[in-house]
């Protein structure tokens, strides 16, 4: 590999680890601007909804667009945005002003997330394998670092910090990009002679505000109502409106021929459907952990922001430690066994939480810590591989898009579970009620696990039969 792809690379890797660096920071800031803003634990909690409702919407929509403008342009222009949403998110004059200032963050990242992997397919074609490892070193570690970061920079800093980290990051990205992605022209550089109404057709614009509108409708309530203690008749309107709202969004993306979700496409595919469930539950078990556990050590423990990042590290450097050992393993046996390890992990993990009280030796925390981190290291190879192996090769695009819409579907559901859980305030009664569902969660996922491992060696005897 020559030294312009090695620009390449590191340009287009630090552009896409701004995702889950923004995404991980953010754990540790919670008590912080609960604190600083004066609010309730449900309505802080907008601040991780925003980002991930965002990217779920954003990612897919802007690797559309990258036809249309040029997957450079798309890429640059993310930046910017990033550059622009940090540059302001600290000066916002209150709380509804950082939210908005987030999602448009979350649009910036998800611009450079869904075209930088295209990028390097596209111009390194020799050792392409190793080129995406290195580009998944860079957003693992993001993750992995970002609560170790996100609780130093807090603790010395303050919660800007964590928006005016980026800066360097992005600029040195911007300028790399800039020398080194090659101009592109876009697919659809007819687009002067379309009219607005294909070009919204194309873009599916109308799924995208259904989608948008009806889940921001339905979490909105759901906290609102938890929040208040009780459930008032605007509440019932607006959360049934927004069901509404999702309804209509299923029938028009089964409908539409360009839709924004392809829900019709993978309707003949029951695996590829039990695959994307799979990988949401896990990922609620997993960001219920990593967002709440910052929470309870800082509210419950009174644990400080930096010693928080260090307990949280644990976490990151156990997932990242198994990932290429559970390549290995699943090149060797596949994905089933990996994740059934990985169920087992969870639920021990979601018991020990249980366990816990606020004078548990600190190994306890760590211990917790490590089985999740562990499960998410399977996870990580695992449900791709079980992606790949479920998913024909003429949709694997679309497959991997989804697969990605999943991902955000189970951290927003996490997000929502701590804050109908936790209500007005965080408590260590509510943590151990969520320990509690997310034993059971995990536990439904050992037999799910279980009951496929039953099902393969049935259909094998099936076939020693015939």
């Amino acid at each position: 590999m020559n030294a312009r792809n090695w620009w390449l690379m590191i340009s287009v890797g630090l552009g896409i680890m701004l995702n889950p660096l923004n995404s991980s920071m953010v754990a540790v800031a919670i008590p912080r601007l609960q604190h600083v803003f004066g609010l309730e634990f449900t309505v802080v909690s907008w601040i991780i909804f925003s980002f991930y409702i965002g990217s779920a919407v954003a990612q897919p929509v802007m690797g559309r667009a990258s036809d249309i403008f040029g997957r450079r342009r798309i890429f640059l222009a993310g930046l910017v945005i990033v550059f622009a949403a940090s540059l302001l998110a600290p000066w916002s004059p209150g709380f509804g002003g950082l939210v908005v200032l987030r999602i448009i963050q979350s649009i910036g990242t998800s611009m450079v997330v869904a075209v930088g992997m295209a990028i390097i397919r596209v111009n390194i074609t020799d050792k392409q394998a190793s080129a995406l490892s290195v580009l998944s070193m860079f957003t693992s570690g993001a993750a992995a670092v970002g609560p170790f970061i996100g609780g130093v920079l807090i603790h010395v800093w303050g919660w800007s910090s964590i928006f005016y980290i980026n800066l360097p990051f992005v600029t040195a990205s911007f300028l790399l990009a800039w020398r080194t992605i090659p101009q592109d022209k876009p697919s659809a550089a007819l687009l002067p002679k379309q009219s607005l109404r294909q070009w919204m057709s194309r873009m599916d614009v109308p799924g995208i505000l259904l989608f948008t509108v009806g889940l921001v409708a339905v979490l909105a309530q759901l906290l609102s109502a938890k929040s208040s203690g009780h459930v008032s008749l605007f509440n019932v309107v607006i959360g049934l409106s927004g069901l509404i709202l999702l309804a209509v969004f299923v029938r028009h993306e089964l409908r539409t021929a360009m839709p924004f979700i392809p829900l019709r496409t993978f309707a003949g595919y029951p695996g590829l459907i039990r695959v994307n469930v799979e990988f949401m539950l896990v990922n609620l078990l997993f960001y219920s952990v990593f967002f709440g556990l910052p929470s309870y050590l800082q509210l419950v423990r009174q644990v400080s922001e930096f010693h928080t990042g260090l307990l949280m590290l644990s976490l990151g450097l156990c997932s990242l430690a198994v990932s290429p050992i559970a390549g290995r393993w699943i090149n060797a046996s596949g994905p089933r066994p990996a994740q059934a390890v990985s169920a087992i992990l969870m639920t021990v993990g979601s018991v020990w939480i249980v366990m816990l009280n606020p004078a548990s030796p600190v190994i306890s925390i760590i211990l917790a810590l490590a089985a999740f981190g562990i499960s998410n290291g399977l996870n990580n190879v695992a449900m791709q591989a079980a992606l790949f192996n479920n998913s024909p090769k003429e949709i694997i695009g679309v497959s991997s898009g989804l697969f990605s819409t999943s991902r955000y579907f189970g951290t927003i559901l996490s997000s929502l579970l701590i804050g109908i859980i936790m209500g007005n305030q965080f408590s260590f009664s509510g943590f151990r009620l969520l320990g509690i569902i997310l034993a059971v969660i995990a536990l439904c996922l050992v037999f799910m696990s279980r009951r496929r491992s039953v099902e393969t060696k049935g259909s094998h005897h099936s076939l020693d039969d015939r």
